[in-house]
């Protein structure tokens, strides 16, 4: 008979479990993230003054030859190394990191806790117009999704399913951002070289030789500022971001079983402070 009843509830499961989404999506009023706005524009800036101090002009940096070797190399080696959907996905969540993630975790402990004590006298059936409305869409579909799983193996099973596969979306898309930095500087060198051999064939005249070896190390700037000021610090951003979205979705997921499973609102509440904590470094 046990058996009977599990293999009726994983249908259940595999189709509830599709109404949670894979990755978290900022609210259409989010602010803009001005720390990291913030952050490009020192580097930009810190940058730009070191040159100005060098006294060499900035024209001088500018190479239409060696930024189209590092620019438009470094895209077509993203393009072989990552299929489009990854990339259009990378693209997406970059979008997003300018976007200020503001996610409240003391106000979701209280909306959990809020809903355990009504389910406790209630039931959850009761609460299921107030699921609803909750903003959160990881929590109001995990709320929806445990009335439909109303077994706590399976409802477990399913969260967390969904936690790892966020979080390896989100690395995916680091990951990305990792092997464009890597290929970068190489690429970066590779202009250099064919801006030596352009050198080599004026060789003659001494002073369009000086003057060139200075042009094609630019390449190697090119490619060594786009991987170390672009890609790899939008690489780390990125891997931060998802690291807080999968605390604050494992704290809903522990809410959500708290929940499950009837437990007393003070115990819920305790629980779920542990993540507040870690939140604050404590």
């Amino acid at each position: 008979m046990q058996r009977i009843c599990q293999e009726n509830a994983l249908p259940a499961t595999a189709t509830a479990l599709k109404k949670i989404p894979t990755e978290s999506k900022p609210p259409a009023s989010a602010r803009l993230d001005w720390g990291m706005l913030a952050g490009i524009a020192i580097a930009l800036a810190a940058t730009a003054a070191g040159i100005r101090v060098t006294g060499v002009s900035s024209r001088y940096f500018l190479q239409p030859a060696g930024l189209l070797i590092v620019m438009g190399a470094t895209l077509g080696v993203t393009l072989l190394t990552t299929p489009m959907p990854g990339l259009t996905h990378c693209a997406r969540r970059l979008w997003r990191l300018l976007r200020k993630q503001e996610t409240d975790r003391a106000k979701l402990i209280e909306q959990i806790v809020g809903f355990v004590r009504p389910a406790r006298t209630m039931g959850l059936v009761s609460l299921e117009p107030s699921f609803q409305k909750v903003e959160n869409h990881f929590l109001r579909d995990s709320l929806l999704l445990m009335l439909e799983v109303r077994q706590r193996p399976e409802l477990q099973s399913a969260l967390e399913l969904k936690l790892r596969m966020q979080e390896r979306q989100g690395l995916a898309d680091a990951k990305v951002l990792e092997v464009a930095g890597g290929f970068a500087p190489a690429i970066g060198v590779l202009g250099t070289v064919v801006g030596l051999i352009d050198v080599l064939r004026q060789f003659s005249n001494v002073s369009a030789v000086a003057g060139g070896v200075g042009t094609a190390f630019l390449s190697t700037i090119y490619g060594l500022a786009l991987a170390n000021l672009i890609l790899l610090p939008a690489a780390h951003r990125i891997h931060a971001r998802v690291a807080e979205e999968f605390e604050t979705n494992e704290m809903i997921t522990e809410g959500v079983l708290c929940m499950l499973d009837v437990m007393h609102p003070s115990l819920v509440r305790e629980r779920l402070n542990y993540f507040l904590r870690i939140e604050a470094g404590q």
